[in-house]
């Protein structure tokens, strides 16, 4: 890969509940299985931990320089109290390293409010979206289909302008990111019927369907919480409160499910050759659902990606997220955004008006 080409990714060393270890066990196991070269990392944190660590993984060393960072931006640590002496932290300098562009995107398991605060403050908003929204794709139908679903909690409150600019996102996000052409999208509510709901998503509904014809995507109404794991819809819109209760359900249920099955397949010798003789769909079925496997989260809708992995990842998950991060860093989606809120900057105009 010419250095041109080089996807050149910031890493929030410091961040998460496992620390560096597990970091650097995620670069490992990415290069691991995708070649060194593919990807080239800046590595922030304690530069004599790091270097102590490194020891261990001598392929992420060549493919990582360490940029020292004297700080570290705790889980507990209160939003206001962090953004006037953020500086010399490993999640600040991250993400001010995508900023000056000398990475593409940074990534972190630290503190979601503060992640989300600072890349804000140092990226800016893109060109005709109102508020960023955290956003990945959940588990949905069947085989390996995923749908799109956003807020995931940068956003409690949002009006209407707010939630079309998330349908923008949303759709350039599941079109580029999700290879899904022209994907149904739908806004999450207690039930399909026009009438249900809040005056927001009845109006935003509203304007929706009088403009479906002219929409890049297929808007097919309001979606309920049961529709978004059988495949019916592949973008979900919501407001952040809504989705971040979404995404804790959806991932308790995956651990439920897997606790239920291991805990009944341990109960009879009948039952456990029976698993042998499923292994494969278990394998499967755990790829399906096991929230390492959709790891990442960015924060989309700035100037410059900031991913967010769970909080408690280990190698695996943090692997995983680095392979989504890859894939964001090495697409148009920033500038197909832009392209589409300008094309579709007369009906967002008209929202307000028609109130």
């Amino acid at each position: 890969m010419s250095d041109e080409n080089k996807k050149i990714i910031a890493i929030d060393a410091m961040g998460g509940d496992k620390g560096p270890n597990a970091v650097l066990g995620g670069m490992n196991q990415y290069l691991y299985q995708n070649g060194e070269g593919s990807v080239f990392f800046r590595l922030f944190g304690d530069e004599k931990k790091l270097r102590k660590l490194l020891a261990k993984y001598p392929r992420v060393a060549r493919n990582c320089e360490i940029v020292h960072a004297p700080n570290v931006i705790k889980p507990t640590d209160k939003v206001m109290d962090v953004l006037r002496h953020a500086q010399d932290t490993s999640m600040y300098m991250a993400i001010k390293d995508v900023r000056e562009g000398k990475s593409m995107a940074i990534i972190s398991a630290g503190n979601t409010g503060i992640l989300m605060s600072l890349s804000k403050l140092a990226l800016k908003t893109l060109d005709g979206i109102s508020r960023p929204a955290i956003t990945t794709m959940l588990p949905s139908g069947a085989g390996d289909s995923r749908v799109v679903v956003l807020d995931l909690g940068a956003n409690v409150q949002c009006d209407e302008t707010i939630l079309f600019d998330f349908a923008v996102l949303g759709s350039v996000y599941a079109e580029v990111v999700g290879k899904m052409p022209r994907p149904k999208l739908g806004v999450l509510n207690i039930g399909s019927e026009e009438t249900k709901g809040n005056e927001t998503l009845v109006h935003l509904n509203k304007i929706l369907t009088e403009n479906k014809d002219k929409l890049p995507y297929e808007y097919i109404g309001f979606v309920e919480g049961n529709d978004i794991g059988t495949g019916r819809v592949q973008v979900v819109v919501t407001d952040g409160f809504t989705g971040n209760i979404v995404l804790k359900t959806v991932e308790g249920t995956a651990k439920l499910i897997k606790r239920v099955v291991v805990e009944n397949f341990k109960k009879s010798v009948l039952a456990m050759i029976g698993a042998f003789f499923l292994i494969h769909v278990f394998k499967r079925l755990k790829h399906k659902i096991d929230p390492r496997s959709y790891a990442g989260a960015t924060f989309l809708g700035l100037r410059g990606f900031s991913v967010k992995t769970h909080g408690n990842s280990d190698a695996l998950a943090f692997a995983n997220s680095i392979a989504y991060t890859a894939n964001l860093a090495g697409a148009n989606l920033n500038g197909m955004i832009e392209e589409r809120a300008r094309a579709l900057s007369e009906i967002r105009a008209g929202i307000k008006a028609d109130e």
